[in-house]
């Protein structure tokens, strides 16, 4: 048997084996892997993960824990047919939109053969999910000045990738895509690429909802959750809402229990019960997203705010110096936002998710001192 090289250490068996890209790669870096649950004291203000605050009461009536869930269960799919206003067969609930995101592209690209495409600064999980598929990556950046499609950008890579991850409101930019551009990136793609559009923070701008483009183009695909506007992060629930013929695809690679039988039950009754509740949360986020957005443009340290349809606000400060000293400050007492200066564009940018109006303030106040 031939000896193993020795550098500084000694090869496990498991990176022996495994696919060599994956022994380099960095994995994504959500809010909770940034500070661990160790770090996780309840005196601590979480505005770096973009969730909702406040914490719902439901009461669970599943009695039947021994027994597998439905693969789709039917109360959950009718509730959000419902509400989003598509038949049954073009939804499939997925254990949050992440989870969307690794189907489609598990079905679409083979490995090491096909591509995405993505439009930083965009959600860092397209490009994970697609390192780990052993797909690969084109990035064709949103134009700086205004952080929209870069169409002719896309145009040069039709025929070369087999998915186009579009953000709209975008994360962590927090901007809406223009509803033309959209539909012009889905024309240039039509046939040889599927169009998804993520619109994770929709409910923030329901208006601008791609759903109904479901029935005129056979290649786009609406990804949403139930994380944001909804206030149910913990409770991992997506939807990957696609013509019949994607989403029998999607259904022949997911797990075959993807959705426990309590979160079915309280997704349902949210989806059902709750509309209202979440409305209500959503205006008043809208209204702290405004007080915050006008405040940031007062301070000496902020030179830039951006323009937000979701439930954060991304900002630039003056300097790298400035953007340390905000960020080290909130989170010396106990205040986490995030970091976005490594993101393509956004330099000495950070990123506060709209928390509660008291923990807005108390933000406020410690960085009304610098």
């Amino acid at each position: 048997m031939a000896k193993l090289s020795m550098s500084k250490h000694a090869l496990t068996t498991a990176e022996q084996l495994a696919r060599e890209e994956l022994i380099a790669m960095v994995p994504y870096q959500s809010a909770r892997r940034l500070f661990s649950n160790a770090d996780a004291q309840e005196d601590k203000v979480w505005l770096n993960a973009n969730e909702a605050p406040g914490k719902g009461q439901y009461q669970l009536s599943a009695i039947n824990i021994n027994r597998y869930p439905d693969f789709q269960p039917d109360c959950l799919i009718s509730a959000y047919s419902e509400y989003s206003g598509l038949a049954k067969d073009k939804i499939l609930a997925t254990r949050g939109a992440d989870e969307g995101i690794e189907l489609i592209i598990r079905s679409f690209c083979k490995a090491y053969q096909d591509t995405i495409l993505i439009c930083p600064p965009t959600y860092g999980m397209y490009a994970i999910s697609a390192k780990n598929h052993g797909a690969a990556v084109i990035k064709v950046a949103l134009n700086s000045a205004d952080l929209t499609l870069d169409l002719d950008g896309l145009q040069q890579q039709v025929g070369k990738v087999k998915v186009v991850f579009l953000c709209s409101p975008g994360n962590p930019t927090g901007n809406l895509l223009p509803k033309a551009q959209i539909l012009a990136a889905i024309e240039l793609f039509k046939g040889s690429a599927m169009v998804v559009i993520d619109e994770a923070y929709i409910e923030f701008s329901p208006e601008y909802s791609c759903t109904k483009l479901l029935h005129d183009f056979d290649n786009v695909i609406v990804l949403r959750t139930l994380s944001k506007a909804f206030a149910l992060a913990g409770l991992r629930c997506g939807f990957t809402l696609a013509n019949n013929d994607v989403i029998t695809l999607l259904s022949k690679i997911i797990a075959p229990y993807p959705i426990a039988a309590p979160v079915a039950e309280i997704a349902s009754q949210v989806l059902t019960n709750d509309l209202a509740i979440m409305q209500t949360r959503v205006k008043q986020t809208k209204v702290l997203r405004e007080q915050l957005s006008n405040w940031l443009t007062e301070q000496n340290w902020c030179c830039h705010v951006f323009t937000s349809d979701a439930n954060f606000v991304l900002f630039r400060c003056t300097s790298a110096e400035d953007k340390a000293r905000v960020f080290n400050l909130l989170l010396e007492n106990n205040i986490l936002i995030r970091d976005q200066s490594k993101q393509q564009q956004l330099e000495n940018c950070l990123r506060i998710s709209i928390g509660s109006e008291d923990e807005l303030a108390q933000l406020k106040q410690l960085l009304t001192a610098l």
